[in-house]
């Protein structure tokens, strides 16, 4: 009902976690995950790190299994969550040619 009542392209990190049966821990988890992760990028970018795969990688292998990290870190960006953080994980992907 929730995902018929609200315009879900604009929301796809919500469509993501109700298609996926995403439980309010897991969710709690993933934000978590997030924090710890944003925190690590700031202190390394302010060390003059360049290379931020090794966060990207830790992310996707932290991510609940039910997620896919290439859609995550999209729809994460899509909706505003750790910009930075993101952006960076989407510069890695298309390094890579993971996204489009």
């Amino acid at each position: 009902m929730l995902v018929k009542t609200l315009d879900m392209d604009q929301y796809p990190l919500i469509r993501m976690v109700i298609e996926n049966n995403i439980t309010e821990q897991e969710y709690n988890e993933l934000f978590a995950l997030l924090e710890k992760l944003h925190q690590q990028y700031m202190s390394q970018k302010e060390e003059g790190l360049m290379d931020f795969t090794s966060l990207l990688v830790h992310f996707a292998g932290m991510l609940n299994e039910k997620l896919n990290p290439d859609a995550t870190i999209i729809a994460l960006k899509k909706e505003g969550y750790y910009p930075s953080l993101m952006e960076m994980f989407m510069q890695i992907l298309n390094k890579y040619g993971r996204l489009c």
